[in-house]
């Protein structure tokens, strides 16, 4: 019963559907519990598990085919490397040497949201560098966005192999 890889489409979609919530849960519990407030990159991130999470549950909801399951493997996997490539950018803004001139992220992304079009408001918020760069959580060793990049590549894997795999 304990063999994931053996369960059927829908219980696995369902299982990432869940890991995906749980782990946006713990994001606002740190947010709001421990006052770790979130960078535009982390946001961005959670934008990635939340599209991930609808894809997984509309999956496990839909049980379908083996062409559909192929399509939502592909959006899950879609969300899943968007996110790791933001995870990656953070992790790089995190590693590099500080620039004494840019003491801050920017701006919130509300402000940004409100101030700009959408589209230069994104561009202004993956330009941030500053508190992107602070590390104020760590666990075995490894900040969160590299914890996030894991469990992208690990769901994303996840759903390609529920969606692909033979039955």
């Amino acid at each position: 019963m304990l063999r994931p890889f053996a369960w059927p489409f829908r219980m696995q979609f369902l299982f990432g559907a869940l890991a995906c919530a749980a782990l946006l849960a713990y994001a606002f519990y740190e947010q709001f519990q421990m006052g770790l407030e979130p960078c535009p990159k982390c946001i961005f991130q959670r934008v990635a598990f939340l599209a991930m999470a609808v894809f997984f549950l509309a999956g496990a909801a839909h049980g379908p085919g083996a062409v559909g399951r192929r399509v939502y493997a592909i959006l899950v996997a879609i969300a899943s490397a968007v996110g790791a490539v933001v995870a990656i950018r953070h992790l790089i803004v995190q590693f590099s040497p500080k620039d004494p001139l840019m003491d801050g992220c920017g701006p919130g992304l509300n402000y940004l949201m409100d101030s700009f079009p959408i589209a230069e408001a994104i561009k202004k918020a993956f330009m941030a560098t500053g508190d992107c760069g602070e590390i104020g959580w760590t666990f075995l060793g490894l900040t969160m966005p590299a914890w996030t990049l894991i469990w992208y590549v690990l769901l994303g894997a996840g759903a390609l192999w529920a969606g692909f795999r033979r039955r």
